[in-house]
């Protein structure tokens, strides 16, 4: 395409969405801005209580004609919705990398993910499989999945578009209706989709977008009993805090929060293939996901090698601009995210440990982090804290006991990898490491067909896969007394 920043602002509407219907607000408006460069590139409206509990009374509404559609019928929408997105994969790419930072290739590969998680529940919607059962009282049981009710369902801005999806596509094809909160840095990218949605076919009522403070809008979603619903991507203080306020109406939650993954290299592993699966998992995003490698555990009679071939290879990444071509690593987010970078970079150095290659702010300025590699020092801090930057802390080891107790020594557990060539100690260690997923001889696990979730304070419940759905229904059970 030819200019792919003009495609990413035909897309932006500066509104929010009320069962369908633009809502500008009367207030205050939040600015939204390009983190490679500060400018502004839009506003949405700084919507509040009323708004919040106006799209809440629309899903309510419109729930129960949505959940008595026949699921087939629910399931075209789905694929109908997945085709305009298609036809829409650049720009919504490009709007993307505009209000994330995140390099357009690589947020057009996000918007492909995005989509396959539509498609994948359009097929889910089919297969709403219940199960009959004879009673030892003589009756037959018969169970249905049904869906729970409007759902409220908050996302952040590091996967504006998959995390969306991920979450809609389930929510639809059980019958769910809902509430979106996207995160305040990156609305546009959700907004275009669910105008995409409503072009579809999707009934008025079905979904609604509403922008604005988190606080007030989520204590609104918490707190109202119409809601049945919840589910959260971000941070596990956050996740708490949403947890507790749901509790006096006893909300369905699902809670995709913190992680600190570790990834563990062993000596018989193919270095290469480790090196290169780490940079894949780290620097997506610019090392902002919460499945990066926190912390690199390698064994010590190969841990200098490794971080030699990874510290050469990281420094062959280019940093620049989302549209620059060539481009693997943008700017961070907002500024604390790079005061963070940096904090963690000094822990390293005071404790000892070398840097290997970058080791501070761009020489762009702004936003940008070089790409880091260090060795040694103290991995205490990054198994309590996620960096959310392109710095890469590698320690050595000395046995799997050890390096077993290092990586479970967390309150997080969300991804973790490891790198071995034996297939006993993968399934050995596999097993062992406390964390919902672990990739072995790979740094990247997410697709639409696996089940993407944490253990400990890394949450609970699984998105995506045939485990996704199940969610957003209850199990409705009759009981036939047969004469």
């Amino acid at each position: 395409m030819a200019d792919p920043r003009a495609a990413a602002r035909a897309l932006i509407s500066e509104h929010a969405l009320i069962a369908g219907e633009a809502v500008t607000g009367s207030g205050s408006r939040i600015a939204v801005d390009d983190p490679a460069t500060g400018e502004i590139i839009g506003h949405v409206p700084d919507l509040g209580e009323a708004e919040t509990k106006q799209a809440i009374q629309a899903a309510h509404d419109a729930f129960p004609g949505w959940s008595r559609t026949d699921p087939h019928k629910r399931a075209a929408f789905l694929r109908e919705w997945a085709r305009l997105i298609d036809e829409n994969i650049d720009g919504l790419g490009a709007l993307m990398a505009l209000e994330n930072g995140k390099p357009f290739e690589e947020a057009k590969v996000e918007a492909v993910y995005a989509n396959s998680f539509l498609k994948w529940f359009a097929g889910e919607a089919e297969r709403l499989l219940g199960d009959t059962q004879d009673s030892p009282l003589g009756h037959a049981i018969i169970t249905f999945r049904q869906a729970v009710g409007p759902a409220a369902l908050i996302t952040p801005w590091n996967f504006p578009a998959a995390m969306l999806t991920r979450k809609l596509g389930p929510a639809f094809a059980a019958g769910c209706t809902a509430v979106v909160k996207p995160a305040s840095q990156t609305p546009f990218t959700a907004i275009a989709l669910v105008e995409l949605a409503y072009k579809a076919g999707l009934p008025k009522g079905a979904l609604s977008l509403i922008t604005g403070d988190a606080a007030t809008i989520g204590g609104v979603l918490t707190s109202s009993p119409l809601i049945r619903k919840l589910s959260f991507t971000g941070s596990t203080p956050v996740g708490k805090k949403l947890a507790e306020q749901c509790a006096p109406t006893l909300k369905r939650l699902s809670m995709e929060l913190g992680g600190a993954a570790p990834l563990i290299v062993f000596a018989d592993a193919d270095l290469d293939v480790a090196v290169a699966e780490t940079i894949k998992g780290k620097f997506r995003n610019s090392g902002q996901t919460c499945v990066c490698p926190n912390r690199v555990y390698v064994e010590r009679s190969v841990s200098e090698e490794f971080a030699e071939k990874l510290a050469a290879e990281v420094a062959k990444l280019k940093v620049g601009n989302a549209f620059e071509d060539g481009v693997k690593v943008g700017p961070l987010i907002e500024d604390k995210a790079v005061d963070k970078v940096e904090r963690h970079l000094e822990h390293i150095k005071e404790k000892g440990g070398r840097v290997l290659t970058g080791g501070g702010r761009h020489e762009l300025g702004g936003r940008f982090f070089q790409p880091t590699v260090t060795l040694g020092g103290d991995d205490a801090l990054f198994r309590e804290e996620e960096t959310f930057g392109p710095l890469v802390p590698i320690f050595a080891f000395d046995s799997e006991d050890e390096v077993l107790a290092k990586a479970n020594d967390s309150e997080f557990g969300l991804a973790s990898y490891l790198f071995t060539r034996d297939l006993d100690r993968a399934f050995r260690v596999g097993r062992q490491i406390e964390a919902g997923m672990c990739g072995i001889n790979t740094g990247l696990t997410s697709t639409a067909v696996a089940p993407f979730g944490g253990v400990k304070e890394s949450g609970y419940g699984r998105e995506g896969s045939t485990h996704g759905i199940d969610e957003y229904v209850d199990i409705k059970a009759l009981t036939l007394g047969l004469r």
